[in-house]
């Protein structure tokens, strides 16, 4: 693989946990192989290893962008990954209101929802 493709793996790993990355790989068949390339290289070995701001900010950009887009599916797992970047539950609720305001409270509204959801969930394990 790449030096791109390790540094991603690498942040990735720092991101959402060894267990996550560790699942993702177990399950990566001979099909979806070179997404998940492209997406350890372009998501993370681009735009999650750059230094330019910190993980935690990126972590709020991330879910305001989610949540903004519909892309609800990604929420849960980026609300676990705030334990490793730093990201706090007032972070969050500050993104998600940067959403409400600007690109609609149904959206915010679900992906609240959605944190509470994962935030209970985390609390319990």
């Amino acid at each position: 693989m790449s030096e791109r493709y390790d540094a991603g793996m690498s942040v990735r790993r720092k991101v959402l946990g060894d267990e996550h990355v560790d699942r993702a790989e177990a399950n990566k068949s001979e099909f979806d192989a070179p997404f998940q390339e492209l997406i350890t290289e372009g998501a993370w070995g681009t735009v999650w290893a750059n230094d330019k701001i910190s993980l935690r900010e990126r972590s709020m950009l991330t879910l305001a962008l989610l949540a903004a887009t519909g892309n609800f599916e990604e929420i849960p797992m980026h609300i676990r990954a705030t334990v490793r970047t730093g990201a706090s539950k007032q972070d969050v609720l500050e993104a998600f209101q940067h959403v409400a305001i600007y690109c609609g409270v149904p959206r915010a509204n679900h992906a609240i929802k959605l944190a509470k959801q994962t935030y209970a969930e985390m609390d319990r394990e």
